[in-house]
């Protein structure tokens, strides 16, 4: 055990564990900043910040455990952790309690244990062990079905929760499968998807229709640099597309615009279907199912936002795109946040000074708002210096990711680093208006003991790997 300890403190990469200890301690201040009372000043437990301390005491005693656990047993059983969170989420769902409109905690006397967190943790070490596999194929199909359901079957139980914010932290990982060896056209895919849901919540259907068709028109040039074959593919949808309106305006006048530019499209696709096969063109058969799956994802995008999400996250996310303005309701949090970053000029209203803060103008402003106590207080000095400790730290992982000698360590590496900055990126933005308000916390600054001790292990366990970063790890 000595001998082990030994090891552990000698190859412990002590610069990452400097940054933890002075973003937990910069995070307790800020805590303590929001949520203190000059008519009660102590440090009882009935408190946040008195409680946020005793879940600093016990992460330190988490990440103690991280170190001392063998490296191997990560690996070994990260399968039975993985079925072991998925069981846990399902029993949340069955007999968890509900707080803040997600049910989503457990709660156990006077603590409360949000699951989710934990579920990030099990995740990465699956999608790691899963993805060191000697016979895993990047762009096999089996392996990107077995990559999915590991990432996205948490993230459908913490959906139906009603977890929004958790539930999409798990698309991080994808950064993870991209650094080894994702096809970077999944990647290109993925942020066709964000902008066609966020097109379809901003135009009406035709609008996104001539936008699939202009992109798809794009990419067959592209392809075939030919722009007489281009003006008969331009030409055939637009000839279909006319006589499929014609038909519509005299029988079925009520119909939406959408409707035979639809009808429109599917007409012309026999022609596409028959140019590939006399091409030999593969690559213009997944063109033309890209456009089709697109125009389907846009229809559905309706019904995911009308059911997927709560209505007061519809509403921020109306607030966020234009669609809706409302400062006193959806887009008062973001409002008053914005305003009281504003406020702190460049160097801040100083410590326990902000009013934006004492007078509690910004609700939740130690928990996923925390960031505005910063801003006010500390001012620009303080958002600039938190933010470059939070990049210094992502760097950091990326770069001890990169040195581990075994695939494992590295992909969860990476998988940690793609979390955090997850993390970090939405709560910033949506604090200073550029994300939707989704309700997941800052790293170490946030109150609440699952996420603290979620971020601790998730950390901890990649500097026991990398402590062993010569072992082949599988």
């Amino acid at each position: 055990m000595e001998q082990r300890g030994n090891g552990i403190l000698r190859n412990l990469d002590w610069f990452t564990v400097i940054l933890y200890v002075l973003l937990v301690t910069l995070g307790w201040i800020n805590i303590y900043s929001a949520s203190y009372s000059a008519d009660n000043i102590s440090f009882s437990l009935a408190t946040r910040y008195g409680r946020q301390m005793m879940w600093i005491g016990a992460a330190t005693i988490i990440a103690i455990t991280m170190l001392l656990l063998d490296s191997k047993f990560y690996s070994t059983f990260a399968e039975l952790i993985y079925i072991a969170l998925m069981l846990t989420l399902l029993g949340v769902l069955l007999f968890g309690s509900t707080v803040n409109g997600a049910k989503s905690w457990i709660v156990l006397g006077p603590i409360q244990v949000q699951p989710a967190e934990f579920a990030k943790i099990a995740a990465s070490l699956t999608l790691a062990k899963y993805m060191s596999r000697y016979n895993f194929k990047p762009d096999g199909f089996k392996s990107m079905l077995m990559v999915g359901v590991i990432c996205f079957m948490p993230s459908a139980f913490i959906l139906l929760q009603n977890d929004t914010g958790s539930a999409l932290v798990f698309a991080a990982l994808m950064i993870a499968y991209f650094r080894e060896g994702m096809k970077p056209i999944i990647f290109i895919l993925g942020l066709l998807m964000v902008l066609l849901f966020i097109l379809s919540l901003l135009y009406e259907m035709h609008v996104i229709i001539v936008v699939v068709e202009v992109l798809a028109f794009v990419a067959f040039y592209v392809l075939r640099d030919k722009p007489k074959e281009l003006g008969v593919a331009v030409l055939t949808v637009v000839v279909a597309t006319a006589a499929a309106f014609g038909v519509c305006h005299y029988f079925f006048p009520s119909w939406p615009k959408y409707v035979p530019m639809v009808i429109g499209f599917g007409l012309s696709i026999p022609y596409f279907l028959v140019y590939t096969y006399w091409h030999k063109l593969g690559k213009i058969a997944a063109i033309i199912g890209i456009a089709v799956a697109s125009i389907g994802f846009a229809f559905s995008v309706g019904y995911v936002f009308d059911n997927a999400l709560a209505p007061h996250q519809r509403a921020r996310i109306n607030h966020l795109l234009g669609i809706e303005v409302d400062l006193q309701g959806a887009g008062y949090n973001v409002n008053q946040s914005m305003i009281a970053i504003g406020s702190g000029g460049f160097a801040g209203k100083g410590y326990l000074q902000g009013t934006q803060t004492k007078f509690k103008f910004v609700p939740e402003q130690s928990t996923d708002f925390i960031f505005c106590t910063i801003g006010e207080e500390w001012g620009f000095v303080g958002t600039t210096t938190v933010l470059l400790l939070f990049l210094t730290l992502l760097i950091r992982l990326l770069v001890l990711a990169e040195r581990q000698k075994s695939k494992f360590s590295r992909i969860y590496g990476y998988c940690v680093a793609s979390i955090f900055f997850f993390h970090i990126a939405v709560n910033v933005g949506m604090t200073i208006g550029i994300a939707p308000v989704i309700g997941i916390p800052l790293p170490f600054f946030s109150y609440g003991g699952s996420s603290l001790w979620g971020f601790t292990m998730l950390l901890f366990i990649f500097l026991k790997l990398d402590c062993n970063r010569m072992e082949l790890i599988t």
